[in-house]
């Protein structure tokens, strides 16, 4: 395959199920909430955040991000109680309506029956022109590693009765959230302690001395969105990690000019794969109370995981490590009922 990253296919379009809605609006610091809870069982909430960190990106895309928040039972009647978070990152394609399809208020009622303790999920969305923001920092797409850490943090703990310290904070993804997961984890160890990344993606360095030319043909924003997903999953690695506020239309490098590979884009674009990252931030990721990793051992991905379980243990940073017989998502739903909401009751503070 050419292009930028051979990578699997990312189905990842998953989205929300609310039981018994009941629709509300309301208006809370300028921003517009619409939502849908449900009685006795997890509640569901949309709701609109603005994002100063975001604000000014060359792609155009809107500061105002659709997120949704998951509060457990018993949130609507313990008045007094506080309680834990954990920041859910879909993967590329997708949006914060995507998990839906895997049932994310069912797979959260279900661990809470199971003796879990009850959180606080809250999902943004990170839909750009180019279909996924890879949860990185550029001028193109805007500091969306900062909107999750501080511009979501800071309304959530504002909004909601949450544990508001580190302590009570986790991040979690599937795929390109998996991704990012791993990498405000290293970058923002003081705005989270537990991480938990699933088949997770873009973890190796794969643009060689002899790029694809095929980025280059692309000149338009037209273009962009008509191409292909393969490619268009290449122009999202290109807007977030080789930036040029000097390249209208599309403000990024890419790795070929003129047919001819550019040394210093191919090589910002492999410093930012999750497997490169790892070496700069291990301080960072051993400040980090619990990580942990998975995949399925069908999953195209599988390999690269491998590596970064085996890069952890040789730099001795404390982690939790599974696969298990399942290919890249269908077995999600399972997963986040039996091993992401349990991993957070066990390692994220309680009041």
């Amino acid at each position: 395959m050419s292009g930028l990253f051979k990578t699997a296919a990312l189905p990842i379009a998953i989205a929300l199920t609310v039981v018994a809605p009941a629709t509300f609006r309301a208006a809370a610091h300028g921003h517009a909430i619409d939502g849908a809870t449900a009685a006795a069982t997890t509640a569901v909430e949309t709701i609109t955040v603005h994002g100063p960190s975001l604000v000014g990106n060359l792609s155009g895309d809107s500061p105002d991000r659709r997120v949704i928040v998951y509060l457990p039972p018993s949130y609507g009647e313990r008045k007094d109680q506080r309680y834990p978070v954990v920041y859910l990152l879909h993967g590329y394609g997708g949006g914060a309506d995507v998990w839906e399809r895997h049932r994310v208020p069912e797979d959260m009622n279900k661990a809470f029956a199971s003796g879990a303790r009850e959180m606080i999920v809250v999902a943004p969305d990170a839909r750009t022109v180019y279909d996924g923001s890879i949860y990185s920092n550029s001028v193109t797409i805007g500091d969306w590693e900062s909107f999750i850490a501080d511009d979501l943090v800071r309304y959530v703990d504002s909004h909601y009765r949450t544990i508001a310290s580190r302590d009570g904070r986790g991040i979690a993804g599937f795929s390109m959230g998996g991704y990012g997961t791993l990498r405000i984890a290293m970058k923002r160890p003081d705005a989270f302690s537990a991480a938990y990344a699933m088949s997770s993606c873009c973890l190796t360095p794969t643009v060689g001395l002899r790029p694809s030319t095929d980025l280059e043909k692309v000149t338009t924003r037209e273009e962009a969105k008509a191409v292909e997903r393969r490619l268009r999953t290449s122009l999202a690695f290109a807007a977030a990690w080789a930036p040029n506020p000097n390249r209208p239309p599309l403000y990024f490098d890419t790795p070929t000019r003129n047919g001819e590979p550019q040394p210093d884009v191919i090589a910002a674009l492999n410093a930012n794969a999750g497997l490169t990252l790892v070496h700069q931030h291990v301080p960072a990721l051993k400040r980090l109370k619990a990580l942990g990793l998975e995949i399925g051992l069908q999953d195209g991905l599988l390999a690269s995981n491998e590596r970064m379980h085996a890069l952890l243990e040789s730099y001795k940073v404390e982690h939790s490590w599974e696969t298990y017989e399942g290919d890249h998502g269908n077995r999600l739903p399972e997963r986040i009922e039996t091993r992401m909401v349990p991993f957070f009751s066990k390692h994220l503070a309680s009041r």
